[in-house]
C-alpha cells in the first residue's frame, strides 16, 4: 500500500490497527484525568463562595448543610476524592500512553527490519547503510518521543480548551469571548510555524542519515584509516557532517523558539481582560465573588498550557517526518519476491541457465546470452578476468537478482516460482566476503543449521579444513569471534564460512573464491575435502587460481560477459584459448616462453 497520499500519522493510524483499542483506553483515561484536574479550580470558587455568603453559598443550597465550617469539610471531602481520581487516571494514562508508544515503536521497527532484510540485494548495495540504520533506528526512537510525550499533550492541550471553555461560556459569554480571543492567534500562528518547520526537519533527517552513513562507514573501514594516516581527515569529515546536522537544528530550534513569546503576549491579553472585565461586573455585583474567582483561576488553566504548544508542535514536527521516512522504506517494492512453488524433496541439483541476459540496474548488461548446464552431482567451475561476470552469474542462481532476459531453473523449475526454502534452502554459499556474526564459532558453524548436533559441528569444521585451528583456541568451538569475525585471520573466516555451507548438507554448494585467502597448504587441503564433499552433490565454484578448479567435470570461460570456451581442464589447455593463456600466466609458462 502507497501512503503518499496521506498524511504519515493517518497511514500510521491505518496501519497499526491492533494498536487502536489501548489508544482509546489511553483517550480515556486523559479525558477522565483532565476533568480531575479542572475541577479543583471550581472547589476554590465553592470555598470562597462559603466564605463571602454563608449560608446562602452554592454549596450550602445543594448539600442543604448551613454551617459553614461544615461547608468546607464537605469541599474537601469532594476534593481529596477528586485528587484520588486524578492520580490514578494519571497514573492509568501514562501508562497506556507509554506501553502505547513502546508497542508502537516495537512493532514499526521489527516490521521495517523485516521489509529491509527481503528487500533485493541490489537495492543494498545502491542506498547508502548509515541510511536504513537512521530509519531504523532513530526515525523510530523519534515517533516513540512523540507518541510518548507529544500525543498526550496535544490531547490535554484540547481537553483543556474544552472544558474551561465550558466553565466560561456558562459563567459570562463576554468574558468567554474575550478569554478565548489570544487562542485563534496561538493556532494560526501555530499553522504558520509547522508549515515553515516542516522542510526544516525534513532537512534534520536528511542529515542524521548521512552523519550515520559516515559514522558506519569509518568503523568499518578503521584499519584502513589507521593504515593511510588518515585520522585527522576523517575527523574532519565527520565535523563537517556532524555541523551540518547542527546548523539543521538550530534552524529549527530558531523557528520553534520564536513561537513561544508570541504566545506569551495572547496569554497576557486574555489574562488581562479576565482580570479587568471581571473584577469589574464583580464590584458592581454582575458576576459572584466565587465565580470571579473561579474564572481568573480558569483563564490561567486556559492559557498558560499553550505556552507548551512549541515544544508539542516540535515534537509533532520530528515524528511527522521520521514517520514519513519509515512509511517510505515499508513502501519500497520487494522486487525478487519469493514464489509459491516447493520443489519435490530430495531437491537433485541440476542447475540450467538459458538465454540469461542481466546487469546492475539500469547499467548495461553485464551478462549477454549465457546457456549453461551444470548436471546434478557435478562440480563445474566459472572462471574468467576480473569484470567477465562471475559473481553476476552466481547472484542469478541464488536469486539475489533476477535476469533481464531468459531463466534460471533448479531441477527443471524457475527458480522465479520457487519459495525460498526449496532454492537457498537447498543451497550453501560461501562468498568471497565472508561475513561472521558475533558469537562463538560453533554458532558460526551452525548458522544454516541451528539445531545441529556437536558431532555435525565438528564434522563440518573437519571437512572445511577448519578443525585443527579450532582445537588450537583455549575455548575450541567455544571460542568467540569478534563482529564480523575480526578476531580470526581471512583464513580461517574463509574455512569457517566453507564449514557453515557444508553443515546444510545441501544439494547445491556455491563458491565464490572459497579459497582465496588462504595459503597454499591449506588450500591444498581444503580442495581434498571439497573432493569428498561434492562427490554427490552439484557444485558451482568461481575461481581466480585455476589450479583450484582443474579437476573439475566442466570449466566454463566467461569472457566480457559471454561463454567463450567450456570444457575440462585438459581439453581447454589443449584448445590454446582464453583459458589456455590464463593458465600459462598463472603457472608461468607465459613468461618462460618471452
Amino acid at each position: 500500500m502507497n501512503h503518499t497520499a496521506q498524511t504519515p500519522l493517518r497511514a500510521l493510524w491505518e496501519r497499526q490497527r491492533r494498536f487502536r483499542p489501548r489508544f482509546i483506553w489511553a483517550v480515556i483515561a486523559s479525558t477522565v484525568n483532565k476533568v480531575a484536574d479542572v475541577f479543583p479550580e471550581l472547589l476554590i470558587g465553592a470555598a470562597v463562595d462559603v466564605v463571602v455568603r454563608g449560608d446562602a453559598s452554592l454549596v450550602g443550597t445543594l448539600l442543604g448543610v448551613e454551617s459553614r465550617p461544615m461547608q468546607l469539610v464537605w469541599l474537601a471531602v469532594i476534593n481529596g476524592v477528586v485528587w484520588v481520581i486524578e492520580s490514578a487516571s494519571e497514573y492509568v494514562s501514562d501508562v497506556l500512553w507509554r506501553g502505547l508508544a513502546q508497542g508502537v515503536e516495537h512493532e514499526l521497527r521489527v516490521e521495517a527490519y523485516d521489509h529491509v532484510q527481503h528487500l533485493d540485494v541490489s537495492w543494498h548495495e545502491a542506498r547508502p547503510q548509515g541510511s536504513t540504520l537512521a530509519t531504523l533506528n532513530d526515525d523510530v526512537n523519534q515517533l516513540e518521543r512523540f507518541l510518548d510525550v507529544g500525543a498526550p499533550a496535544l490531547l490535554q492541550t484540547a481537553l483543556n480548551v474544552l472544558l474551561v471553555g465550558a466553565v466560561f461560556a456558562a459563567a459570562s459569554w463576554q468574558l468567554w469571548l474575550l478569554a478565548f480571543l489570544p487562542i485563534p492567534v496561538i493556532v494560526v500562528g501555530s499553522l504558520l510555524f509547522q508549515r515553515r518547520l516542516e522542510p526544516l526537519y525534513d532537512g534534520v533527517r536528511a542529515k542524521v542519515a548521512d552523519l550515520s552513513g559516515v559514522l558506519a562507514a569509518n568503523l568499518a573501514g578503521i584499519t584502513t584509516i589507521k593504515a593511510f594516516t588518515a585520522e585527522d581527515r576523517e575527523r574532519r569529515r565527520v565535523e563537517e557532517v556532524s555541523d551540518a546536522y547542527r546548523q539543521a537544528n538550530l534552524s529549527a530550534i530558531k523557528q520553534s523558539a520564536a513561537f513561544v513569546p508570541l504566545v506569551r503576549m495572547a496569554i497576557l491579553a486574555g489574562f488581562t481582560c479576565t482580570l479587568l472585565l471581571g473584577g469589574w461586573a464583580t464590584l458592581n455585583g454582575q458576576l459572584e465573588i466565587g465565580l470571579y474567582s473561579v474564572l481568573v483561576f480558569m483563564t490561567q488553566r486556559l492559557l498558560w498550557p499553550l505556552t507548551e504548544v512549541a515544544e508539542v508542535l516540535d515534537l509533532y514536527q520530528r515524528g511527522r517526518a521520521s514517520t514519513s521516512r519509515i512509511l517510505a522504506l515499508l513502501d519500497v517494492p520487494i522486487t525478487v519476491p519469493a514464489g509459491r512453488r516447493s520443489l519435490p524433496q530430495p531437491v537433485r541439483g541440476r542447475v540450467e541457465l538459458r538465454g540469461v541476459r542481466s546487469g546492475y540496474v539500469d547499467g548495461p548488461d553485464v551478462l549477454r546470452g549465457i546457456d549453461l548446464v551444470v548436471p546434478a552431482g557435478e562440480t563445474h567451475a566459472i572462471v574468467g578476468s576480473t569484470g567477465a561476470g562471475k559473481s553476476s552469474l552466481l547472484r542469478l542462481v541464488l536469486r539475489f537478482d533476477d535476469p533481464r532476459a531468459g531463466a534460471v531453473l533448479l531441477d527443471g523449475a524457475d527458480i522465479r516460482d520457487l519459495d525460498w526454502d526449496s532454492l537457498r534452502g537447498s543451497m550453501g554459499y560461501v562468498s568471497q566476503d565472508v561475513y561472521l556474526f558475533s558469537g562463538s564459532i560453533a554458532d558460526n558453524i551452525a548458522y544454516g543449521k541451528p539445531d545441529a548436533g556437536r558431532d555435525e559441528i565438528r564434522s563440518a569444521a573437519e571437512a572445511a579444513a577448519a578443525l585443527d585451528f579450532i582445537d588450537a583456541l583455549p575455548d575450541g568451538l567455544d571460542s568467540w569471534v569478534g563482529e564480523r569475525g575480526i578476531t580470526l585471520s581471512g583464513g580461517q573466516r574463509q574455512r569457517l564460512a566453507l564449514a557453515r555451507a557444508l553443515l546444510r548438507d545441501p544439494a547445491v554448494l556455491v563458491l565464490d573464491e572459497a579459497t582465496s585467502a588462504v595459503d597454499n597448504e591449506t588450500e591444498a587441503a581444503i580442495q581434498r575435502s571439497l573432493r569428498d564433499a561434492t562427490q554427490d552433490r552439484t557444485a558451482i565454484v568461481v575461481a581466480h587460481r585455476l589450479s583450484t578448479v582443474r579437476h573439475a567435470h566442466r570449466i566454463w570461460v566467461l569472457d566480457a560477459g559471454r561463454i567463450v570456451e567450456s570444457g575440462t581442464h585438459d581439453e581447454l589447455v589443449a584448445a590454446g584459448g582464453n583459458y589456455a593463456a590464463l593458465w600459462a600466466v598463472q603457472t608461468g609458462e607465459a613468461a618462460r616462453t618471452e
